[in-house]
């Protein structure tokens, strides 16, 4: 996994108002999410992170709301 896409997402929210922007791919580890979310990113898609064990759903608790 290379990150999220943070420049891109930040492009996106900084030009295109009144989306909801869902962060997908690349996410790795569970302190990317503060940083997706007080970027503006609605959502996160989390997968292989999870099927790898490298964020626990334990982990994810907090987040969830």
């Amino acid at each position: 996994l290379q990150g999220p896409a943070f420049k891109l997402y930040e492009t996106i929210l900084s030009k295109v108002t009144g989306i909801k922007l869902i962060a997908s791919g690349g996410i790795s580890h569970i302190e990317e999410l503060p940083k997706l979310a007080q970027m503006g990113c609605e959502g996160v898609i989390i997968g292989k992170a999870i099927y790898e064990n490298r964020i626990t759903l334990k982990q994810l608790e907090k987040y969830v709301g």
